[in-house]
């Protein structure tokens, strides 16, 4: 059985690790998880190709997850609510299903229920409308801020929920945006007196700037590994049908 994950550039994907330790984990024998790097270009001729070539589904990352959702033939109800899907299912005669775990993942991630506080989700692309659509669906009062305003806007008024013109103060601080990704030192927000828990989204070697800061401020901090980890869990239940072995998957997500 195969799978694998879907990105431009997707070489930094601790996935195929995290995934081969649950397969081994679980007992699955002959099934085999690999990095896909696919330009925007040609993301759908080669995702239409995949079933012919023995895979059972794939992830999808950046820049991918609304393309993803648009070229699917069936859909989850919190992929089309969110206008975007991290896992794809493929059916007979290579029929299409998305899905979004980032959603449910980043919920399982936090270290306490949003409801009934506010968060500030920094982006306005795939992940971050997984991020705004689950957290104010859980009961949060979400603003939403992205440098390009106009994507911020249409954002909020895709999922009900507020765009602000800059960082605003929040309980839950939750980055979308790929900044840290390259550079170890650059972070989208210098200050982080005005918020409670920080969740980042990027992971690197070392931790970003951000998770860093975080924890030596003493903020509860939940970084990019673990939110992998837990969206991934996801996918995997959603392939295998088998509860996911969290332990195996977060350890070798560490070692890369």
């Amino acid at each position: 059985m195969r799978l694998g994950v879907l990105g431009w550039p997707v070489a930094h994907s601790r996935s195929p690790a995290m995934h081969t330790a649950a397969f081994a984990a679980l007992g699955l024998v002959g099934w085999r998880y690999q990095r896909l790097p696919v330009p925007p270009e040609a993301f759908a001729e080669t995702v239409r190709a995949l079933p012919a070539a023995g895979f059972a589904g794939a992830n999808v990352t950046v820049p991918h997850k609304e393309a993803a959702l648009a070229l699917a033939d069936s859909a989850s109800d919190d992929a089309r609510a969110i206008g975007a899907a991290n896992t794809l299912t493929f059916g007979p005669h290579g029929t299409i299903h998305a899905d979004n775990t980032d959603a449910p993942g980043l919920l399982d991630a936090l270290p306490e229920p949003p409801g009934g506080r506010t968060a500030l989700v920094l982006g306005a692309g795939g992940s971050a409308r997984a991020a705004a659509h689950a957290l104010s669906r859980a009961g949060a009062r979400v603003a939403v801020h992205n440098r390009t305003a106009a994507r911020a806007h249409a954002l909020a008024d895709d999922l009900g929920v507020t765009a602000v013109d800059g960082p605003t103060a929040a309980d839950i601080l939750v980055n979308c945006t790929t900044v840290g990704l390259q550079d170890p030192e650059a972070t989208p927000v210098a200050d982080l007196k005005p918020y409670g828990t920080v969740v980042d989204l990027v992971y690197r070697p070392g931790g970003t700037a951000l998770a860093n800061a975080a924890r030596a401020a003493g903020l509860p901090t939940v970084d990019g590994l673990e939110i992998l980890v837990r969206q991934g869990a996801r996918s995997l239940e959603i392939w295998t049908g088998r509860e996911a072995p969290l332990d195996a998957m977060r350890l070798a997500a560490a070692d890369g």
